[in-house]
């Protein structure tokens, strides 16, 4: 299976698709993805399927009526939601007061069961921003992210300042009386910030290098 990203509409179909087939125990149609995904026609339906089909999701004959097969893999079966974008420079308003959990995603991504075995929480961001430049973390790559409270000085997190209702990516390091939010980037200056101030929304353990 190729790790080319779906988009959400794509993985919506996907979905559907499996589901389908689980309580059917037959593959849908045309017609049935198009009405379970308020698509506009069945072209725009044969059009996300021909993007699964050459990214290796499913396979279809296209002379056989309800042919559309679930391609099956052990190496890579498992998907992880870019949920929005994150600040790596000065930080970036909350896009719903739930934080992420009711944003649709920007795009979904496939990844190896092995790296999410003990992550099943663990949701994606793409970053805005050159702050963490040093620690090899550019403007458009996507970091993922375990949800996570406690962390260690110098883990590299996602940090909500409360009273800015805001978030920002950095590396975190304890002090007296207050927080500091450390840049890795020669150019930049860190963010001080009361205690009291910010929640870890979750820390990084994964970046996923932007492509041209």
């Amino acid at each position: 299976m190729s790790n080319k990203k779906l988009k959400p509409r794509q993985y919506e179909i996907l979905e559907f698709i499996k589901q389908f087939r689980d309580i059917k125990r037959y593959p849908p149609a045309i017609r049935d993805i198009q009405s379970a995904c308020k698509l506009s026609s069945t072209s725009v339906v044969d059009y996300n399927l021909k993007i699964l089909e050459k990214a290796g999701y499913i396979k279809r004959d296209k002379t056989v009526s309800r042919s559309i097969e679930i391609v099956q893999s052990d190496s890579s079966d498992n998907t992880i939601a870019v949920l929005g974008y994150i600040a790596a420079g000065e930080p970036l308003p909350l896009l719903t007061e739930d934080h992420w959990g009711s944003i649709e995603p920007l795009e979904m991504l496939d990844l190896p069961k092995a790296f999410l075995k003990d992550n099943s929480e663990a949701y994606a961001l793409k970053v805005k921003g050159t702050s963490m430049i040093d620690a090899l973390v550019d403007d458009g790559d996507i970091v993922i992210i375990k949800p996570i409270h406690t962390v260690r000085d110098g883990d590299m997190v996602v940090a909500w300042l409360q009273r800015e209702n805001a978030v920002t990516l950095k590396r975190l390091f304890r002090e007296p009386d207050r927080v500091r939010l450390q840049p890795a980037n020669v150019n930049m200056l860190p963010i001080y910030v009361d205690p009291e101030n910010i929640q870890v929304q979750g820390k990084v353990i994964a970046v996923i290098r932007k492509t041209e």
